[in-house]
């Protein structure tokens, strides 16, 4: 990242409203994403939009036998089945876990602003397509839970907290709190909606697997990894300069050059990876990469897919 480049150290407000432009023409159907990240042999088990029931009718040749109104039915006398429709507004969960190592970059952005970005365009995607948006974020090791609000006002109040949360990195990681949060979430999250969970992963341990997987019972999921790119490959052997958050402490040196360092970080990349391909195929849900350096909005137009522009 280049020296000076404070767009990349914090996500302000005007940046994250001006990507409403671009969330127009993204398609927030995880039934794309079923096909295009979790490939294989074992299906998906993404849902649609929530059902609320509207009334009872006379059962008819062709209707779901498991839609029957047994009550009614034992009731009447005569078989009837239940009539759904569609929610109009489903709920949508941004959760984010803004940790000590997402304050951290060497393209373009540091982890942290990366998903306050991709976290903001799903949310307009969200509010432009009439959903409720709300969501949990863990900013300096304390949850901000927002509730689900319909159009622009949801999404204001979610862009002021991500800008907030790319402000400042926790001086260090509460042990357990995406758990917390996860914990919370499972309570408060409304059958049917669609949950993005924004992080690197580093605390992922059996507790949030469990987690995870209670929650995916009965909403579709979404994970969103973010990487800098040498957390994907080391650099080339040598010698390189970083700073803290501030740059107040200084540049301080790294030394790439040793074989057993290479080796031993290669070890742990790929720890780290096969710990989350297990998670994604535990929980039946997709993990999708966001690296700093690289075009988000084509990351999220393959994940998802374009839709033609719509008004707010």
């Amino acid at each position: 990242m280049e020296s000076g480049s404070w767009q990349g150290i914090r996500a302000d407000p005007p940046s994250l409203i001006r990507l409403h432009m671009q969330a127009r023409t993204l398609n927030l159907e995880l039934s794309r994403i079923s096909r295009s990240v979790l490939s294989g042999q074992n299906s998906s088990r993404f849902r649609g939009r929530g059902m609320d029931y509207s009334e009872s009718r006379y059962y008819q040749p062709g209707d779901d036998v498991r839609t029957i109104d047994w009550r009614v039915t034992a009731r009447t006398g005569q078989t009837h089945t239940k009539v759904y429709i569609e929610e109009r507004e489903r709920p949508v969960f941004i959760v984010a876990h803004f940790s000590q190592s997402l304050f951290f970059g060497t393209r373009e952005s540091f982890k942290s602003v990366l998903a306050a970005r991709a976290a903001a365009l799903l949310s307009w995607t969200a509010v432009l397509g009439g959903d409720r948006l709300g969501g949990i974020l863990i900013v300096n090791n304390r949850p901000i839970n927002l509730k689900p609000e319909s159009g622009r006002r949801g999404a204001m109040a979610m862009i002021r907290n991500l800008s907030g949360a790319t402000a400042t990195p926790p001086e260090s990681d509460e042990a357990g709190i995406l758990n917390k949060a996860l914990e919370h979430l499972n309570t408060a999250v409304h059958p049917g909606s669609l949950v993005f969970l924004f992080g690197d992963f580093y605390q992922c341990d059996n507790t949030t697997e469990r987690l995870l997987s209670l929650i995916c019972q009965h909403n579709n999921m979404a994970l969103f990894n973010l990487l800098d790119p040498v957390e994907v490959s080391m650099p080339p052997p040598g010698r390189y300069a970083i700073s803290d958050f501030d740059g107040r402490q200084g540049p301080r040196i790294i030394n790439t050059g040793h074989q057993a360092v290479r080796d031993r970080y290669r070890e742990i990349c790929r720890l780290r990876r096969n710990r989350l391909k297990q998670l994604s195929w535990s929980c039946r849900v997709p993990v999708i990469d966001l690296v700093t350096g690289h075009d988000l909005i084509q990351t999220l137009s393959s994940t998802f897919g374009r839709q033609g522009a719509r008004p707010l």
